[in-house]
């Protein structure tokens, strides 16, 4: 064969061999758009599972595995193959100890898996375990609110009616949200937990104010100490001194009716003189409590200071005494006898 006849045969085997690569990458496109589609993704995306070490519930883990694959609960092949992911440690070590075959369903899975764990079930609480809720004397309002709603929520079906005895049941009886929910007790445990959060609000307010009172105090207190050398001294002289300062009290005039009805008779005359505005933050007072003489809200007016002296200073001018008892005119006049000069 000549020389040319060689190479002749040998560029026609490159070109046959040319045309079948590009009949081959023309194939693979053909099968790559058969296989197009316009969703993603294209395949099984693995949702994010909580791992079960087989130290815990085995119900609970189902129930959050059906619902992570809720979308996929027809394929019962992938369901049991997905499931295996789930499992760590002894448990993943049990899985691989079924026999070959032996698993047709996914509910033979969940049921054989569950029979294994039984000893983690965790037993339901019954809802006659609120009654052994009680608020406790150093917890607050709201603390004991969510103690409550917690323990509820971990029982399953709760009836509202028994949560709402329950949780009036958890009170003391001196409490004035029990008292609120005895007048009313036919509200829904959405009407108790509302009027018990009005309450909770009262009694944040009231604990605060009593810490800032304690903090002022304290400051106080140390000032003085520091301020002049016989604190100490002082303090011993009041406690060797307890009648002076029981006796302190009593110094007041007695007057035959309350001293708020003598203010809501005189108030309007020209000799009472309104006393200076209360100091502090007018939203922690005591609003259950007020005072005709003040105006205002954190005191009642028996318990007025300002107005028991100032009431002291109008009895002096001459003023008030129709109120004044007879006991205390008989005493004033006896002082008033002694001061004569012989």
């Amino acid at each position: 064969m000549r020389v040319e006849d060689v190479k002749k045969l040998v560029n026609d085997q490159l070109r046959d061999l040319k045309t079948d690569e590009n009949f081959e990458d023309a194939l693979r496109k053909e099968m790559d758009q058969a296989n197009f589609t316009p969703f993603t993704p294209k395949q099984f995306s693995t949702p994010s599972f909580t791992h079960f070490k087989g130290d815990s519930c085995p119900e609970s883990h189902i129930k959050h595995f059906k619902s992570d694959m809720i979308l996929h609960k027809a394929d019962d092949a992938l369901m049991c193959k997905v499931f295996a992911m789930t499992l760590r440690g002894a448990a993943q070590d049990w899985f691989h100890t079924l026999p070959s075959g032996s698993i047709n369903s996914f509910k033979e899975l969940a049921y054989v898996f569950v029979k294994e764990y039984t000893s983690y079930r965790t037993i339901k609480k019954n809802p006659d375990h609120l009654f052994n809720l009680r608020k406790k004397s150093n917890e607050s309002l709201r603390d004991y609110i969510k103690r409550f709603k917690a323990e509820k929520a971990n029982i399953v079906g709760c009836d509202d009616r028994i949560a709402s005895f329950a949780f009036k049941k958890g009170l003391p009886a001196e409490h004035d949200l029990y008292c609120e929910l005895i007048i009313a007790p036919n509200q829904t445990l959405a009407e108790v937990f509302a009027t018990a959060e009005r309450y909770a609000l009262w009694d944040d307010d009231r604990i605060a104010t009593k810490k800032s009172t304690k903090q002022e105090d304290q400051p106080t207190k140390r000032a003085g100490q520091k301020s002049n050398g016989f604190g100490n001294r002082n303090k011993d002289k009041r406690r060797s001194h307890p009648k002076e300062d029981a006796t302190a009290g009593e110094n007041y005039t007695k007057f035959s009716i309350p001293i708020h009805q003598i203010l809501s008779q005189v108030k309007d005359k020209p000799w009472v003189r309104r006393p200076p505005p209360l100091k502090g933050d007018p939203d922690k007072r005591d609003i259950r409590k007020y005072c005709a003489f003040h105006e205002t809200h954190g005191h009642t007016t028996n318990n007025c200071f300002a107005w028991k002296t100032h009431l002291e200073e109008l009895v002096r001018e001459g003023h008030c005494t129709e109120f004044i008892a007879k006991q205390a005119i008989q005493r004033i006049e006896d002082c008033d006898t002694t001061k004569e000069p012989p």
